[in-house]
């Protein structure tokens, strides 16, 4: 039986959190999605890896001053390299991923995710930051050179209690479901047009504005 690696990166800071909360959804519905993709009679074993940023949070910025991680902070970051396919979960703060998150992945090497297929997602207290997956996590990690699925997960504290709500549920399988494809080479294919290199033109984007309004 074919195995898949799935680690799950998750940068609550509280425990519980709802960041920890969304990352179980995802990491069960991607674990799911990867486990039946391709042929039935070659279906994959899928070990998921929990990644907690807060546990490592001191060696993080032990790492940071001395420029390289070590023990088990090292072995995470090479968990994360190593992985078939990745879902990280950040909480929103100052409309932005946290800045333990991006110390985290700041440690990771260059070229070590490129070609990874990602699910994105994030949490925060209320709807208006629902965007901060497309501003903020998607060309960070377009520049680490990895691969996002185009469905990004986003969950408001309302959206999570007591249960992840329909629609969210809905969209985390959607998302899972891309996760799967790229990892198997299904559909989901990155995308031909690069929107650093050959940006859309303002006057487009103030057209696809003035016929939503």
């Amino acid at each position: 039986m074919t195995r898949r690696s799935l680690v799950v990166v998750s940068a609550g800071l509280r425990v519980p959190s709802t960041t920890r909360l969304l990352a179980d959804q995802l990491a069960s519905a991607a674990g799911a999605a990867l486990a039946v993709n391709g042929e039935v009679s070659d279906a994959y074993e899928v070990d998921v890896v929990p990644i907690e940023v807060r546990d490592h949070a001191h060696a993080i910025v032990d790492a940071l001053l001395a420029g390289f991680p070590t023990g088990e902070l090292s072995e995470a970051l090479d968990q994360v390299a190593a992985a078939d396919a990745l879902v990280l979960v950040t909480p929103t703060f100052q409309a932005s991923y946290s800045g333990l998150f991006k110390s985290f992945m700041d440690l990771i090497e260059a070229g070590r995710l490129r070609g990874k297929p990602v699910l994105l997602a994030a949490t925060g207290g209320s709807d208006r930051h629902s965007l901060v997956v497309e501003y903020a996590l998607r060309p960070l990690v377009a520049h680490l050179g990895a691969i996002a699925v185009p469905t990004g997960v986003y969950a408001a504290t309302g959206d999570l209690g007591g249960g992840a709500s329909e629609a969210l549920m809905a969209r985390i399988e959607r998302a899972a479901g891309e996760l799967a494809g790229l990892v198997g080479g299904g559909q989901v294919v990155a995308p031909q047009r690069d929107e650093w290199t050959d940006p859309t033109p303002f006057e487009q984007l103030l057209g696809r504005s003035s016929s939503l309004s």
